[in-house]
């Protein structure tokens, strides 16, 4: 039986996607794969009555991905995207043990934290995402396709960057895919504010997305490795550490505002209200002020530092070395303790009422009790035992779909309507009460024209123009 096969990609090499799309039909039977390039991807096969309802239905296919930008291509030619994960090699600290209340194994090393007032997230090099309450319990599980640089929060949204390129909205009951960046980015680190993305990565380069998946502003620096992206709402500022210092850019336009050379490179990055946090290759962290970069403090460590965070009030200054060791200072600079973490490394961390947070080389998410009198007993030799947080083997694991729950009525939820915008496929709201000339930021993976979706509720930008979806989505049938 003769095989039909159409092979596309994406044909912007330096738009947002790197993906394939390959539709083979095969008498009655229609096998579609498609992915990133490099990958094996996904595969969907349908069987229909006659050979020329599989025809038109592929034909169907080949068509709207060619309306989005997908053109012939020939498999191979083109390679996978490059990634780069940050390797230490972690020698035991000789300080004394921390008191660790809590520690979880994830299974791999881990990047993405992000800890608030009821739950953490860590995301590891597998790329497993895990909840956690901040008592010390597995709540959700979720499978990403592949490593988890970092995880981010933008109000109620919670994204995780992949080492496919990809950002996952994990706001929802499953994973959707909210951003994909250029194929010739290997990304280094990520943040967001109010819809919009910052990308840094191993050129040293700062990139920006907006809303709907769509390049805003990009800057070349004279340096390479930039682990430090922080994007500030209140400001309306982007700060950008990389190997030769940190700069500071305004977020519409990437117009530069200042730029601060620091002792070594930059290898983490942390925000506060009024400061921006560098934690260097060369032993130190420096705090900068936000509004001219002026070095306000330096906090000396024995050790390379790969991770750093403040308190909200910007009294206490954590860091963490490629020793295993965490530190403790004063606004002023002076170091108050050094503990060591008993897992490895930390690669990142959060420091959230006196509990410091921190994730690690051996893939652990360690809670450590960094209250005045915890740490003065550890100081001493004295230490609780860490309970050791276990997975529920009923716990149930949610993955990226591209087939939605249906829904016959809408209820109480509100409509969306897919439509075509020239080359682009856009979303809006059609339930009453809503601006009909805003565009709603939605995934693209399942947008499909002329299509309806209920979702749990949509929400104005911060500076407006646009809607954000939140929830379940479901399409309307």
């Amino acid at each position: 039986m003769a095989e039909h096969r159409t092979y596309l990609e994406l044909s912007e090499d330096t738009g947002s996607a790197h993906k394939f799309y390959n539709v083979v039909r095969s008498g009655t039977r229609v096998t579609i794969t498609y992915g990133r390039i490099g990958t094996s991807g996904q595969t969907k096969v349908s069987d229909f009555a006659t050979p020329a309802k599989a025809e038109a239905a592929a034909a169907k296919k080949i068509a709207e991905k060619s309306r989005r930008g997908y053109a012939p291509a020939v498999p191979g030619q083109r390679q996978a995207r490059p990634v780069s994960r940050r390797s230490i090699v972690s020698a035991r600290s000789t300080a004394n043990q921390a008191p660790v209340l809590w520690r979880f194994a994830s299974g791999a090393a881990a990047f993405g934290i992000f800890v608030d007032q009821d739950r953490c997230w860590v995301g590891n090099q597998n790329g497993d995402v895990f909840t956690i309450t901040t008592g010390g319990a597995v709540t959700s599980r979720y499978r990403l396709p592949d490593g988890v640089k970092c995880i981010v929060a933008d109000d109620f949204w919670i994204y995780a960057g992949c080492d496919d390129g990809r950002v996952y909205d994990l706001s929802g009951k499953v994973p959707h895919v909210a951003y994909e960046i250029s194929a010739d980015v290997d990304i280094y680190w990520l943040d967001i504010d109010d819809a919009v993305l910052g990308v840094s990565d191993r050129n040293g380069r700062l990139t920006t997305v907006d809303h709907e998946d769509e390049f805003q502003w990009s800057r070349d620096v004279d340096g390479d490795s930039a682990w430090m992206v922080r994007c500030d709402a209140q400001g309306g500022t982007v700060f950008h550490g990389h190997s030769r210092g940190v700069g500071c850019y305004a977020a519409g336009d990437g117009k530069p505002i200042w730029q601060t050379k620091v002792g070594g490179n930059v290898l983490f990055g942390w925000q506060g209200e009024q400061s921006v946090y560098a934690a260097t290759g060369r032993n130190d962290v420096y705090r900068l002020a936000k509004t001219n970069g002026v070095v306000e403090a330096v906090y000396r460590c024995d050790a390379a530092v790969f991770s750093c965070a403040a308190s909200s009030d910007g009294r206490y200054i954590f860091a963490g070395d490629n020793y295993s060791s965490v530190y403790c200072f004063d606004e002023a600079g002076t170091r108050l303790w050094k503990l060591g973490t008993g897992y490895g490394s930390a690669y990142s961390m959060q420091f959230v009422d006196d509990r410091l947070y921190i994730v690690t080389t051996d893939g652990s998410l360690v809670c450590i009790d960094a209250s005045e009198t915890a740490i003065r007993a550890a100081q001493q030799g004295t230490i609780p035992k860490p309970v050791d947080v276990k997975i529920a083997a009923s716990l149930p694991v949610a993955e990226p779909v591209t087939v939605l729950e249906t829904a016959s009525q809408p209820g109480d939820a509100v409509l969306l309507e897919c439509y075509q915008d020239g080359p682009r496929l856009r979303v809006r709201v059609i339930s009453e009460g809503y601006e009909p000339g805003w565009h709603v930021q939605f995934p693209k993976e399942i947008r499909e024209p002329s299509a309806r979706y209920v979702v749990e509720g949509v929400r104005p930008s911060g500076r407006g123009g646009f809607y954000r979806a939140y929830g379940e989505i479901r399409r309307l049938v």
